[in-house]
């Protein structure tokens, strides 16, 4: 992904922020983090939700992937919760 160029959604950057999110923050987050949700059918290009630590913050990160122009779009970043995933952050409550 390093030869991908980050893109930053307006709605990206007013969420970052309202929740104090430095586009460092995010930067970490798409060059480190792991894949926990993968949406190859989204339009226009395929998304994934990506998760990483940033010091004792965990926060989700969604891209998606313009290949042809080598970038990655930043759509929304947020802290997960408790009430809506698992333990482990990972994984969507039932």
């Amino acid at each position: 992904m390093s030869t991908f160029r980050l893109v930053f959604r307006i709605h990206a950057l007013k969420r970052m922020s309202q929740r104090h999110i430095s586009t460092e923050d995010i930067r970490e987050v798409v060059t480190s983090g792991e894949v926990i949700e993968d949406y190859p059918n989204a339009l226009p290009f395929p998304c994934r939700l990506m998760m990483g630590w940033r010091e004792s913050r965990c926060l989700h990160v969604v891209v998606a992937e313009n290949a042809q122009a080598q970038e990655m779009i930043v759509i929304t970043a947020y802290e997960p919760n408790l009430l809506e995933w698992d333990s482990d952050l990972k994984r969507r409550k039932s």
